[in-house]
């Protein structure tokens, strides 16, 4: 990739390899950076590795659910001539920013965030420890975004507050030591692809939930997704219409429907006059958006020497950006170059 998108403005986006890539994570934000994101602008999209060690993990599994994820991005779409794809733990920029946001960053700033309060909860509520990498992972998430100089951060809602962070430490840090970092801002796609969890429409589809029977993996086999699609939740009454308050369960299957589609779920509401036959519409509409993805992900799976080959020049090209900003961060803050 050449130097010269150097003047476009530069998206940064990743995802964390906490579990198996869901149908959540495709249509709320991977296919967005596929057919938009990567035209439009010098984008760069990471699996945030380091971020999936804030809680009890498996190393094998982390390792293994990255690379996962890396082919998953690949083969839905992502083109390395356009976009750069890397593992955050590949390029040490990421972590020696993250101390400087610490120390930029207060303890009040950090204990307000409403992901560490909800993680921390329920770890303390299964008995465990928490570590202090879940209180401080915020600064290591405006780190990554901060290093390449990123305009622009496409999140969900859930994670607007960390972005809103990243703006609030980079103004303040440039207030202090002078003009080094971009202030990014988030933003969220025109039409939003809200898909919930097919057991319990009121809660995001996650992958890193514990219960799965309602959650679409990227990789699940055509008979396992019809099986959830079809055991999917609805709601008292028969009459197909698209309420979240009062239909969350048919509502969601209209949103995944015009997710998969193109539809509006207000009007393929109207086509409907049962459950059963909106659940087999978006079964079906789903596992053809998974078909070529997952042959193409077979393909990869083949071929692991492209995959390493991709994230080696990523992580070459983001290591090249984010170096020369590091070093001006770390003299602007006072910190003597080495000899």
């Amino acid at each position: 990739m050449t130097e010269t998108k150097t003047a476009r403005r530069r998206i940064f986006s990743g995802i964390k390899p906490s579990g198996h890539l869901t149908l959540g994570n495709y249509l709320g934000a991977v296919r967005r950076w596929v057919q938009e994101d990567q035209h439009r602008a010098d984008a760069l999209f990471c699996v945030v590795d380091l971020h999936a060690l804030t809680v009890e993990h498996d190393p094998a599994r982390v390792r293994r659910l990255t690379r996962q994820a890396a082919t998953l991005l690949l083969a839905s779409g992502l083109d390395p001539e356009l976009c750069t794809l890397f593992v955050q733990s590949h390029v040490d920029e990421h972590a020696r920013l993250s101390y400087l946001m610490e120390c930029t960053a207060t303890d009040g700033e950090m204990r307000r965030m409403i992901q560490y309060k909800e993680k921390s909860a329920r770890e303390r509520a299964r008995g465990g420890s928490v570590r202090l990498s879940l209180l401080t992972y915020p600064a290591l998430m405006a780190a990554d975004i901060l290093v390449y100089g990123t305009h622009e951060v496409p999140v969900g809602e859930d994670q607007t507050q960390h972005v809103e962070l990243a703006r609030d430490l980079a103004q303040r840090f440039n207030q202090r030591y002078g003009p080094v970092f971009t202030v990014p801002r988030a933003t969220s796609p025109r039409v939003s692809a809200r898909v919930m969890d097919l057991q319990d429409p009121t809660s995001k589809m996650g992958k890193s939930h514990a219960e799965t029977a309602g959650i679409v993996y990227l990789l699940d086999e055509p008979d396992v997704v019809r099986k959830k699609v079809m055991r999917a939740v609805t709601d008292s009454g028969t009459e197909v219409r698209y309420d979240r308050a009062e239909q969350p369960g048919v509502a969601n299957l209209l949103d995944v429907l015009a997710s998969c589609t193109g539809g509006k779920p207000e009007v393929l509401a109207e086509e409907f006059s049962s459950y059963g036959a909106l659940k087999g519409a978006t079964a079906e509409a789903v596992l053809e958006v998974l078909r070529p993805l997952q042959a193409r992900h077979a393909e990869l799976c083949a071929d692991p020497s492209y995959v390493d080959g991709v994230l080696r020049a990523g992580a070459e090209r983001a290591r090249g950006l984010a170096r020369p900003r590091v070093d001006e961060a770390y003299a602007a803050v006072g910190l003597l170059p080495p000899a």
